[in-house]
């Protein structure tokens, strides 16, 4: 996989005394990397393992989360995002058979640095519509997309542990 946590240089905690904005996304970005960390060092048979009654595998869950980042940060804030060649409301989850882990880190990286734009150049306070009709402020949506990353890197954590043992929040951590 390309990632394996954060480089040297990357801030690896939210800023002790730092601004809302700046702390909201600080930690989205960390929880980010756990998930790019989560599909470190497998093949693309494990990544795409089914690993619940349900079907649940990284590669699916990056994939549902590329389209999270686009619709929440772009969509409803009238930005321009990339159209899906699947249909997110039912085929955000799993990875096709044509679609290679490459591509799906490839989507996932579009989407973040589309998502990064909006975060920095929209304020807090400022209101767009969601896809059901409801005005959010991209403070709440940088909140929900938090809570969104966060509960899918715990399933990733507990995806990844039964391939390969591997824990922690990147790699050589606990």
């Amino acid at each position: 996989m390309s990632s394996s946590g954060p480089s040297a240089n990357r801030v690896l905690h939210v800023p002790y005394t730092g601004g809302e904005k700046e702390s909201l996304h600080t930690s989205l970005d960390l929880h980010r990397d756990a998930v790019l960390w989560k599909l470190a060092g497998l093949d693309d048979e494990q990544v795409r393992r089914p690993m619940t009654p349900t079907g649940t595998n990284l590669l699916g869950l990056v994939k549902h989360l590329a389209a999270v980042e686009y619709g929440w940060f772009c969509s409803t804030f009238g930005r321009e995002t990339e159209p899906f060649w699947f249909d997110p409301a039912t085929e955000d989850m799993a990875a096709g058979p044509d679609e290679t882990t490459a591509d799906i880190l490839a989507f996932y990286a579009r989407a973040r640095a589309a998502a990064d734009a909006a975060i920095r150049e929209t304020d807090l306070e400022t209101t767009g519509t969601a896809w059901d009709g409801r005005v959010v402020s991209m403070r709440w949506v940088l909140i929900h997309m938090l809570e969104d990353t966060v509960r899918h890197a715990g399933h990733m954590d507990i995806v990844r542990e039964l391939i390969d043992g591997a824990v922690g929040r990147y790699s050589g951590t606990e």
